[in-house]
């Protein structure tokens, strides 16, 4: 055998060159199995039908795209192209695009169906009305055994104890569920014109799903049932991602059937929350001062109110006290200097009295007429003269004059 050989290696090179080549672009369509998405954010699957399978993958800048995500069962259509991986040998397709088969023929439907309600004013804000306050019933059109009911179930009964919630039971999926979702908004209507309090507000809607399984609800009869609704309905269909036309003739979409429930549920909390806070505000003041009046009185107890009265009485005692000696002593002082001068005064005034001169031995001499004798040369010899001493009274007749 001198025949030439490939390596292994030579041969998938070929396979790949050749394949690739042959299939840059390819468009398939099958139902997905084994979808798998990876840690790094890569989603492998496999695409099959009757007769066969091909491996597949979407990256995950290419994911970031998608409206919707793959789950196994769905019938997709891809494009992209074909590769070849030589360590295993094996060839997958490289999805670029991706969309639910159908897809593209179901949105131009819905989109033509759009405008067409549109142009009817089904979608205009003047014709929303408001959700109330605080209702009292909250009525669900779905299916009882769906997620959606029990997620609107466990958030309403949570947020709102007492709160009255009535579930009209219709099918979400299939060729009769548009007409069962239809019929019992029309029927709760009817009950709540025949005085039946049934439900104050109305949810409708369903869990997520693929295009075709959201379709009833943008069917043209639960569209127009949901417009005409008197009583006020939020449409509450599939994920965020998710859309009906309902949603543009209700009176409030929400993103999620739980979103929904906390919607409905929203003034209810919101109150709460306020009047919650505000008693704990309330508190919290009454308390802030009731313990700042307890500060301030906390120094006026018996003892305490004692030593703060000595503390503000003592100073102006002592101030008193000193005041006092201050004034004693001034007192004294202008007493003694006066009772000085007193005796100088006195010492001055006896010195010069005559009587103080007449105990010193001086006398009074005056001639028979009562005049004093002051000098010599004015009495003669033989006068009669009166001398008056201290004490009693002399007559003395002149013998000699010196």
């Amino acid at each position: 055998m001198n025949e030439k050989h490939l390596t292994i290696s030579e041969l998938t090179e070929q396979i790949r060159l050749n394949l690739e080549g042959s299939f840059s672009f390819v468009c398939a369509e099958g139902e997905v199995s084994n979808c798998r998405p990876a840690s790094s954010g890569h989603l492998y699957f496999s695409l099959k039908d009757s007769g066969a399978k091909i491996d597949a993958v979407m990256f995950k800048n290419r994911l970031k795209s998608l409206n919707f995500e793959p789950k196994d069962g769905m019938l997709l259509r891809v494009r992209g192209s074909l590769s070849v991986y030589a360590p295993r040998g094996t060839y997958s397709i490289i999805c670029d695009e991706m969309e639910i088969a159908g897809a593209g023929e179901i949105l131009a439907m819905l989109e033509k169906r759009k405008q067409k309600l549109a142009a009817e004013g089904l979608f205009d804000n003047e014709y929303k009305k408001l959700l109330p306050r605080f209702p009292a019933v909250v009525g669900i059109i779905s299916s009882p055994t769906g997620a959606a009911v029990r997620d609107i179930l466990n958030i309403l009964t949570r947020r709102v104890s007492g709160i009255k919630i009535i579930i009209f039971p219709a099918v979400v999926q299939g060729d009769d569920a548009a007409f069962q979702i239809a019929a019992r908004i029309k029927q709760v209507n009817q009950w709540r014109k025949q005085g039946f309090n049934v439900a104050d507000v109305l949810i409708v809607g369903r869990g997520g799903g693929s295009l075709e399984d959201l379709l009833p609800f943008s069917e043209e009869e639960v569209v127009r049932a949901v417009f005409e609704s008197e009583i006020p309905v939020v449409s509450a269909v599939g994920h965020e991602i998710d859309w009906a036309l309902c949603d543009f003739s209700a009176d409030l979409r929400a993103p999620t059937p739980s979103a929904a429930a906390e919607l409905v549920s929203e003034n209810y909390t919101s109150v709460t929350d306020f009047v919650q806070k505000t008693a704990e505000d309330l508190l919290n003041g009454m308390y802030t001062r009731l313990e700042r009046a307890k500060l301030l009185l906390k120094p006026f107890s018996l003892q305490d109110m004692e030593y703060r009265f000595r503390a503000i009485l003592q100073p102006h005692l002592i101030r008193f006290d000193d005041a006092k000696e201050t004034l004693i002593k001034a007192i004294s002082e202008k007493t003694a200097d006066f009772k000085n001068r007193i005796d100088l005064a006195s010492a001055f005034i006896e010195a010069g009295s005559p009587l103080a001169a007449m105990e010193r031995g001086f006398s009074v001499v005056t001639d028979s007429n009562g005049n004093i004798v002051r000098y010599a040369q004015n009495v003669k010899k033989g006068d009669v003269l009166n001398i008056k001493p201290l004490t009693g009274e002399i007559t003395a007749i002149v013998d000699d004059i010196t």
